[in-house]
Order: structure tokens, then C-alpha cells, then sequence
């Protein structure tokens, strides 16, 4: 479960590269404290490299059961929000990677590349 404030930029961008690059792998969701929508400019920079979230949707937390669950990676920082149930799954993360929103496009691609790097690193230490 990868989950972040509103599950509309960084969160979709980690729950894209981890389906594609842990196809086969792993099962991933993703949500955030509140649902919102997915950014555009998210569907936009993942679809520049080839995967596509455009049919992925804005979740909130509250609609999954953290027993479901063995790895929770907060993206934003937000692990001291997050009920306690979710921080005691077997691993849990917190990336506190910088929000994009309102920023450049650049922003957003540093960002969507420290996130795909993250997924990287994380599933190749489920291997």
C-alpha cells in the first residue's frame, strides 16, 4: 500500500512504476488520507515513459483493511497521521518526497524520478 495525503500525485506515481516494474511480483494499492482525483500532469509524465495511470482513481485509506496489507510506504511524511494498525504492518516506510503540486514541471519529474528509484529499491528487496 503506498499512501500520501490525497492519493493524487506521488502515491499514483508509486502504485504505477510498482505495477509495471513488479508485474508478476507483487499486488499494489494505493490510496491517501482523503480522496481527491488523480493529476493530470501525473497521468501526463507517467505516460511519457510508458506506463499508463489513467485508469487509476483517487482512494481513500478508510476503504481498505490494513490486515490486507504487509508493506505500507508513506510518501509524504504523513506516517504520523496514519492509524496505528497501518505503522505496525511487517515493513513500513515513510519517503517523505516533496509534493508537486502547483510546482514546475520540473518538480514533478525529480519527484517521479525519486519515486521510481524508491519502487526500484523496494522490490528488489522482496526478491
Amino acid at each position: 500500500m503506498f499512501v500520501c495525503k490525497k492519493n493524487s500525485r506521488r502515491s499514483q506515481m508509486a502504485e504505477g512504476f510498482a505495477r509495471t516494474l513488479g508485474e508478476g511480483k507483487i499486488a499494489v494499492t494505493s490510496s491517501g488520507l482523503e480522496a481527491s482525483h488523480v493529476d493530470p500532469i501525473t497521468v501526463q509524465i507517467m505516460s511519457e515513459i510508458g506506463i499508463d495511470i489513467s485508469n487509476q482513481s483517487s482512494k481513500a485509506l478508510s476503504e481498505f483493511n490494513p490486515e490486507d496489507y504487509d508493506i505500507v510506504i508513506s510518501l509524504c511524511g504523513c506516517g504520523a497521521n496514519l492509524p496505528e494498525a497501518w505503522v505496525l504492518r511487517e515493513v513500513f516506510e515513510d519517503w517523505q518526497l516533496t509534493d508537486p503540486e502547483g510546482e514546475s514541471i520540473d518538480t514533478f519529474l525529480v519527484v517521479r524520478e525519486q519515486v521510481k528509484e524508491r519502487v526500484i529499491k523496494l522490490i528488489a528487496t522482496l526478491s
